[in-house]
């Protein structure tokens, strides 16, 4: 099941990095939302943003998304 995440980090992240990573890097913030797959992906993301140097301010679940088929 997928969820959708906002992670926040202190400092910069560029553009590429975050997509390596599967996310979207919001501008003038470092601002990580998207989706992943399950616990251990959203560790495997934490991860190598802490490999990165990035250190870690937030992470919140974020609400899913309507369902359009409705």
């Amino acid at each position: 099941m997928t969820r959708n995440v906002e992670i926040r980090v202190r400092g910069v992240l560029p553009e590429h990095a975050a997509e390596q990573l599967g996310l979207k890097a919001m501008p003038a913030e470092t601002v990580l939302r998207g989706t992943v797959a399950d616990r251990p992906a959203l560790l495997g993301v934490l991860d190598r943003l802490r490999c990165d140097g990035l250190e870690l301010i937030d992470v919140r679940r974020l609400p899913d998304p309507p369902d359009r088929c409705q």
